[in-house]
C-alpha cells in the first residue's frame, strides 16, 4: 500500500520578487520529492498563496 506525507507552505505576495521566491522554493521541494497537489490564493488584502504538497513515503513491509 502506498503511503504519503504532506507539507503546507505559505507565500505572502508582498514584494515584486515574491513569485520568483515561490518558484525557487517549490523547485527545492520538488528536488526533495514533493509534488504540488493544490494552491489556494487569497485575494483579500493581497495576502498570497498557500501551497499543499505531498510525497510518497517508504513504508516498511509495503509491496508495490
Amino acid at each position: 500500500m502506498k503511503t504519503f506525507e504532506y507539507d503546507i507552505l505559505s507565500f505572502p505576495m508582498t514584494r515584486k520578487t515574491s513569485l520568483a521566491d515561490m518558484q525557487a522554493s517549490l523547485n527545492v521541494k520538488g528536488a526533495e520529492g514533493w509534488e504540488v497537489v493544490s494552491i489556494s490564493s487569497s485575494e483579500f488584502a493581497n495576502v498570497g498563496h498557500t501551497v499543499f504538497l505531498k510525497r510518497e513515503t517508504t513504508a516498511i513491509g509495503a509491496t508495490a
